[in-house]
């Protein structure tokens, strides 16, 4: 009997320690559940300054990023001037195939989204503008600014027409594809087409008022706060679904480029790339001139690759790379053939010229500024001087090395016979011949060398 009453208290005592075991494990999933909201986050990018191949690596990244952190919503925060159009592209790709819905905003007050900008935030799934700023000036930057209208000719033309023929068809082609594109980003957001057209053909701009107005953007936001506050329960398109957006709540998390990102916006600078150039090339030249330094050579082979990688990634005009070319061809011809500085000022003047059109963009951000030219033509004519300068003192200096060297030294005759006889000269016994008899212990002077058998005259004593 004692033996089942404990049985039965134990009995009891257990499931009395499963009943409270399974109350505190529902309070704490009970106090845990508010903070899963908190565990939502928004990834933030932040795109400023020129769009380049850096600008597109880091998007691209922060996609994947926010994807595998299964953030509800990517903030790409832009300020730019605009960019390379593949780059631009790039973007967008990414933007389209994210499965992360993106929200574009211009921001903050001040900021803009021109040209490139203009076509990535139509590509964006929410798009929205700070107070103060704005967006446009979409026309492609090679055209430089939109055409005149030609106001001679056939004035019942229409003025679209009449802008068309003021471009060449290269021009047209560039504009239309353009306009297609960018058309194409409005009709998939339900965004103003007719406005983005303009934007193309006529670089027309928007105030972040006036987009709103024209169905441009969806909303203006004071912040990312207001952002997140006014997205909330939009619906947006992923790929072929229809998403609600849930973006209340969410903790901001700023994604930081990578050293590789960051290396990559340091060379794809064309300033950058083409003092790495620079040093590059004449690393080489002096590594090759004294061969067994390494050091020069190893700078040089290790700033030229990074520089090519850069002009790989960057828009080249091949008339640039091929001044650059005879450049360095000119400057090697004057170390190994000295012509007091007439090749080598031709070979700056092509380096220097090809530098000035090396990148083909006027893109702000993308081209080579003038000052650098003017510190590269510098450097280069220093150096051109100099190899000059060296190599007309050289002329007026005895030989000191080669068979030439023996030339004008003095030595001393060891033994003597007729015309002919041996003397030591340099520290060493040579065979040598004379124009006159001469005796043991005579001073001699070197005049001549065939082979290895010295020339050589009786030295004047001075007196």
């Amino acid at each position: 009997m004692d033996i089942r009453r404990k049985l039965a208290r134990h009995s009891r005592l257990s499931l009395r320690f499963v009943r409270e075991f399974t109350l505190l494990f529902v309070l704490i999933l009970s106090f845990h559940h508010p903070t899963a909201s908190q565990d939502r986050i928004a990834t933030v990018l932040q795109l400023n300054g020129a769009i380049g191949p850096a600008a597109a690596e880091y998007v691209r990244k922060g996609i994947q990023h926010a994807s595998g952190r299964e953030a509800a919503l990517i903030v790409l925060q832009m300020d730019t001037p605009g960019g390379l159009d593949k780059s631009m592209r790039d973007i967008i790709r990414a933007i389209l195939a994210s499965p992360v819905p993106v929200a574009g905003f211009v921001a903050p007050s001040g900021a803009r989204a021109a040209s490139a900008g203009t076509y990535i935030l139509y590509a964006s799934h929410v798009a929205a503008m700070a107070p103060g700023t704005n967006l446009g000036a979409a026309t492609p930057i090679a055209l430089g600014r939109p055409p005149e209208r030609d106001t001679g000719g056939d004035q019942n033309k229409p003025d679209g027409d009449r802008q068309q023929t003021s471009r060449s068809p290269e021009e047209a082609k560039a504009v239309n594809d353009a306009v297609a594109y960018i058309s194409g980003l409005a009709e998939l957001r339900g965004r103003n087409a007719d406005w983005a057209e303009r934007a193309v053909r006529e670089a027309a701009s928007l105030s972040a008022t006036a987009a709103l107005r024209e169905h441009v953007i969806d909303f203006i936001a004071a912040d990312r706060a207001d952002l997140l506050a006014q997205a909330q329960g939009r619906l947006v398109r992923i790929g072929q679904v229809d998403v609600r957006l849930e973006t209340s709540g969410l903790a901001m998390e700023d994604f930081e480029p990578d050293w590789r990102i960051r290396l990559l916006s340091v060379i794809t600078d064309p300033n950058i790339a083409l003092i790495l150039m620079m040093i590059g090339i004449y690393g080489l030249i002096f590594e090759f001139l004294t061969p067994g330094t390494f050091v020069p050579g190893t700078i040089g082979a290790i700033c030229l690759l990074l520089s090519l990688y850069a002009l790989a990634l960057l828009p080249v005009d091949y008339a640039g790379v091929a001044l650059i070319a005879l450049g360095v061809g000119l400057t090697v011809a004057e170390v190994h053939s000295p012509s007091f500085g007439a090749l080598g000022l031709s070979g700056g003047l092509s380096l220097v010229l090809g530098a000035a059109i090396l990148f083909d963009t006027d893109l702000s951000g993308f081209s080579v500024s003038w000052p650098m030219l003017v510190a590269i033509a510098t450097v280069v004519l220093a150096l051109s001087l100099a190899t000059a300068f060296l190599a007309f003192i050289s002329r007026g200096r005895r030989v000191t090395t080669g068979a030439e060297q023996m030339i004008g030294i003095t030595g001393k005759v060891e033994s003597w016979e007729g015309r002919a006889g041996f003397v030591i000269a340099h520290g060493e016994r040579w065979r040598a011949v004379a124009g006159e008899p001469l005796s043991s212990g005579d001073e001699i002077r070197v005049v001549g060398r065939k082979g290895l058998t010295l020339e050589v005259a009786q030295r004047l004593q001075d007196t």
